[in-house]
């Protein structure tokens, strides 16, 4: 979805905004860890993979309570749903430049280290919004998987549960790292999956008892009594 509004002007102005917010608050990490991350080579190609490729274990994750724990399914559906209309509704409405294009210095990670040396990342016409930093979907979707993972496993295997948790935290510092997100955008991102799931529990809530009404109406009428066993037929019980 494209911004509503006149594009690099506003998204770079709303950027500047979140940067100033930063500064206030002392949370401008983004160029420390950038210049870091752009400084090894090594380290910037495999942030990049995992930047690309963060869509695999999240469909994993995904495929695996479908076909594994089908009872979680309807408040994960319901989570997907929320976060993607909500992260489009901002998106729409307050565009934000990432940080390297509205930060002096950071380096684009992605396009310099891509492995297949693709630099669509800086082609502002290839038809991709490239002014959607706030929130960061890439960390939205690395939460949820974990989240989803940790429902899964926390009440069988709680050691194991906390490892689901790992990925999300490794996404942080990529899309940082990498320079495509402010801190900030990480920090909108957990709280659009907070309300996500909260909205969700809801909302499985309230289909779960549609459904019990609807069994109940399809469910066919018990025996009635005969006027001659103790019933007159009017529906009082007759004395004997």
């Amino acid at each position: 979805m494209q911004p509503h509004a006149d594009g690099p002007g506003t998204a770079t102005a709303n950027a500047r905004a979140l940067q100033s917010a930063e500064r206030v608050l002392g949370v401008g990490v983004e160029p420390a860890v950038n210049h870091w991350l752009a400084g090894h080579s090594f380290l910037g190609q495999a942030a990049v993979l995992y930047y690309r490729l963060y869509y695999l274990p999240v469909l994993g994750v995904l495929g695996w309570v479908v076909f594994r724990r089908g009872a979680l399914y309807p408040r994960i559906r319901w989570a997907l749903i929320v976060t993607a209309l909500v992260a489009l509704l901002v998106f729409w409405a307050w565009p934000v430049s990432p940080p390297r294009f509205a930060m002096p210095g950071i380096v684009d990670v992605v396009a310099e280290h891509d492995v297949g040396g693709n630099r669509a990342s800086r082609d502002l016409g290839n038809g991709q919004n490239h002014f959607s930093a706030f929130p960061s979907l890439h960390v939205a979707w690395s939460v949820l998987a974990a989240w989803v993972a940790w429902s899964a496993l926390g009440a069988r295997r709680p050691r194991l549960a906390i490892l689901p948790w790992l990925f999300p935290i490794g996404m942080v510092a990529v899309v940082i790292g990498t320079g495509n997100h402010y801190l900030l955008d990480v920090l909108g991102s957990a709280a659009l999956v907070a309300v996500a799931i909260a909205t969700a529990s809801v909302l499985e809530a309230v289909e779960k008892r549609r459904l019990v009404r609807r069994r109940r109406a399809a469910r066919p009428p018990g025996p009635s009594s005969s006027p001659g066993d103790g019933d007159d037929g009017s529906g009082v019980p007759r004395r004997r």
